[in-house]
């Protein structure tokens, strides 16, 4: 079974009629929105109108307050009821998570790796890692003990011992 692939003027030709329908869709849908807008307003908000006393003009303004009062606890309302309906929900999916029982542990395979990356892939690409311990640390130069040179005379070092007690013992 071959597929026949489309030509690019009958793709073309059914794009700008998908597109054309869109738009006239996205249009009816602004102008029925319009619609809705316009009955909304009409049955919440009155028109206003602006008396010419001072007293009708604070009891206007206690029921503009009024309204605003009610208009508040409804929307507290709503929004503790969202609060409550997300938390049931996160709730249910906690449940069903339990209930679908435990997760089944892939087997892990055993992976050749050295230390420097190893710490590449868990510190991440950025950082560069060496474990070269040895470029970090100080030269020291070793000294040769005098000492040694003298090892051939020992009467001479058990007599300057003998000294160092005596010089001890005339202090205490």
């Amino acid at each position: 079974m071959s597929e026949k692939k489309m030509t690019s003027s009958r793709k073309h030709h059914l794009k700008s009629l998908m597109l054309g329908i869109a738009k006239s869709l996205l249009e009816k849908e602004a102008a029925q929105y319009e619609v809705d807008k316009a009955a909304h307003m009409a049955q919440n908000c009155p028109e206003l109108s602006l008396p010419g006393s001072m007293q009708e003009l604070q009891e206007l303004c206690k029921k503009l307050h009024q309204t605003i009062d009610k208009a508040d606890e409804e929307r507290y309302d709503t929004e503790a009821k969202v609060f409550k309906a997300d938390k049931e929900i996160q709730d249910l999916k906690i449940k069903v998570q339990d209930l679908k029982g435990k997760f089944k542990k892939p087997t892990l395979r055993k992976v050749r790796m050295s230390a420097d990356q190893m710490l590449q892939a868990l510190l991440g690409s950025k950082h560069k890692v060496s474990l070269d311990l040895r470029a970090n640390l100080k030269q020291v130069k070793k000294e040769v003990k005098e000492e040694t040179a003298d090892v051939g005379d020992w009467r001479k070092n058990i007599e300057d011992r003998t000294d160092r007690k005596k010089m001890f013992e005339t202090e205490a």
